[in-house]
């Protein structure tokens, strides 16, 4: 994966999240749900890191927006 930006954890409230799963099935559902709570830049494929187990998946959350207490 390739390094964090500084922009992408400029300020309070974002944050970069990093899920390893065994599949991408299961990385896409904890992607879903965190999107279902905060805005999210998603992801739209998976990566294989050569000698790891799983897949990796990298989103981009801002924990700013709160989308629950939105109309």
């Amino acid at each position: 994966m390739k390094p964090i930006s500084e922009a992408h954890v400029a300020q309070p409230g974002l944050a970069v999240v990093d899920v390893a799963a065994c599949d991408e099935q299961t990385a896409f559902a904890v992607q879903e749900l965190l999107a279902g709570r905060w805005a999210t830049a998603s992801a739209d494929r998976t990566t294989r890191v050569p000698g790891e187990p799983g897949v990796r998946l990298r989103c981009y959350l801002d924990v700013r927006q709160d989308l629950d207490s939105q109309p």
